[in-house]
């Protein structure tokens, strides 16, 4: 897989690029974190807990307010392949599949040992982050797809049958490689979804969401780049629930006034499906009148909350950029010291990245941080 030219950066296009990658990783997290309180919740026992008009504010999870899931946790570690791939192009090792694989088998040792491990070689700086040893309810589908070191592929996908969001939900980092296009994106996302989540919906889900998320990275709209994405979709075997879903999605804007029965309406499953979640998610990204607002509605139906909450906020945070997050539930978040430092290595990456790596220029530091290894 080949990447496409890199664009020339001026200091705005960097700045402007810095501002929707953060937003983007900070806005999946808020919205895994306002979820994560009603995870699993039908919107009766949401309103009974919070009111009638539901979650308003971020509620404890796993002992604090502000707790993020292992969807966040992958996402980071997501940004972490694709940096490593960046890094290891200079050696000619050029497979970031490959890379991103890795950087998930990371995250899966997280899952299973008591701390970091520093005979490990190869960790880098993240996976010495103690704060992501612990498990916050991954799917079954995601730890037994990472349970070995066989890399799933498209002729040989890991658990066919899993339909899940747990492949999108760790997706949005592809849609920010904006030098791409987003053909390689889609197709890269898919790659890496098939490597726990082998059935077709769910990886052409993860597709098609990093495609959208691209393209608002990139400064088109909601609406635009649900287009682009159903153009990739097309072409592609087994892609009609996902189209189906996007569809669903855009035509329910003019349905009448948001709430959970107009999201009820999008699938048949609340969100436990993929392509269910990425229309909820969609939809509400159409629908928000600010990210607040967003967010709330993401949150507030049956179904994994948390997926959707972080599955919109990426979207409207690629789309607004970081200074569009509500303060207060950012102030609040778990890991955003970490979440910010991934995302403007991301950016400086990709930004800067020969002043960092290659034949006229190196720094120790960064190799440090992500080892080519």
């Amino acid at each position: 897989m080949s990447a496409a030219a890199a664009a020339v950066w001026g200091r705005a296009e960097q700045q402007d690029f810095r501002a929707r990658v953060r937003g983007c990783l900070l806005g999946a997290a808020i919205g895994d974190a306002l979820g994560a309180g009603v995870a699993g919740l039908s919107v009766e026992a949401i309103r009974a807990a919070h009111g009638p008009d539901g979650l308003a504010d971020l509620a404890p999870a796993y002992g604090r307010r502000g707790a993020v899931t292992s969807a966040t946790q992958l996402t980071l570690f997501t940004v972490d392949g694709l940096i490593r791939a960046q890094v290891r192009r200079d050696t000619g090792a050029w497979h970031p599949p490959t890379d991103v694989h890795r950087a998930h088998l990371r995250w899966a040792a997280t899952q299973r040992d008591w701390g970091p491990d520093e005979r490990r070689k190869d960790n880098g700086w993240l996976a010495c982050e103690e704060w992501l040893y612990v498990r916050r309810d991954p799917a079954p589908a995601t730890l037994t797809g990472l349970g070995d070191d066989i890399l799933g592929t498209l002729d040989k996908p890991k658990n066919p049958a899993a339909r899940d969001a747990g492949a999108l939900v760790r997706s949005a980092p592809y849609g920010l490689l904006v030098g791409w296009e987003p053909q390689l994106v889609c197709q890269l996302a898919v790659e890496c979804a098939v490597q726990t989540h082998g059935h077709p919906a769910a990886a052409l889900s993860a597709g098609a969401f990093a495609v959208v998320v691209h393209g608002l990275a990139r400064g088109e709209s909601v609406d635009g780049s649900v287009q682009r994405a159903l153009a990739q979709l097309a072409p592609r075997p087994g892609h009609e629930p996902v189209s189906e879903a996007l569809k669903h999605a855009l035509g329910a804007v003019r349905q009448g006034i948001p709430g959970p029965a107009r999201i009820s309406s999008l699938g048949d499953t609340d969100g436990e499906h993929a392509e269910d979640a990425l229309a909820i998610a969609v939809y509400c990204a159409l629908v928000a009148e600010d990210v607040r607002h967003g967010l709330r509605l993401a949150v507030n139906h049956d179904g994994p909350s948390h997926i959707t909450g972080a599955l919109t906020g990426a979207l409207l945070g690629a789309l607004h950029g970081e200074t569009a997050l509500p303060p207060a539930w950012l102030a609040e978040l778990e890991g955003r010291p970490t979440l910010l430092q991934i995302a403007d290595d991301f950016s400086m990456e990709m930004t800067q990245g020969p002043a960092l790596h290659g034949p006229a220029a190196s720094a120790p530091g960064w190799l440090a941080r992500y080892p080519r290894g």
